[in-house]
């Protein structure tokens, strides 16, 4: 896998969108369509830059195409990005949860801060990462696009 191809397909807000909407569950191409309000070979064009760099996987069923997203993928990247994000103090918080069952709802309540917490931090980290890996890409020569002479 590689990272810069990847931050490259996450870098256009439509695939973000596109991924958000997977996250959930398997969407064909017309669903997608409906819920981002885009073309469809809009989507099309998107779901191919995912589906290449490996977020994304398709399954054929008759005339239409269902995505689903690539958990081993987004394992991978988070695993990648975790070497390069500062300690989550959230972190301390989670074992805290489980060690008194006296007050379940307190718990629990410690449990749901201790997850946003966490969310903000690996999504600010992530964003801040993404960022960075697309300032670098940039740096970089853009392919030509069209036919070979």
């Amino acid at each position: 896998m590689a990272h810069e191809d990847i931050f490259s397909a996450l870098a256009d807000p439509t695939r973000r969108r596109l991924i958000e909407a997977l996250r959930e569950d398997s969407c064909s191409v017309g669903s997608l369509v409906e819920s981002l309000g885009v073309s469809q070979p809009t989507a099309s064009k998107h779901l191919k830059v995912l589906r290449e760099a490996g977020l994304v996987s398709m399954r054929a069923d008759g005339q239409r195409r269902y995505y689903a997203l690539e958990l081993e993928t987004f394992m991978e990247l988070q695993f990648w990005l975790h070497r390069y994000l500062p300690p989550a103090p959230a972190l301390a918080l989670v074992p805290d949860v489980y060690q008194d069952p006296a007050t379940p709802h307190e718990t629990s309540s410690q449990a749901t801060v201790a997850a946003a917490q966490l969310g903000r931090t690996v999504g600010r980290g992530l964003e801040q990462v993404t960022g960075r890996a697309q300032d670098f890409l940039e740096r970089f020569p853009k392919p030509k696009f069209g036919r070979k002479r």
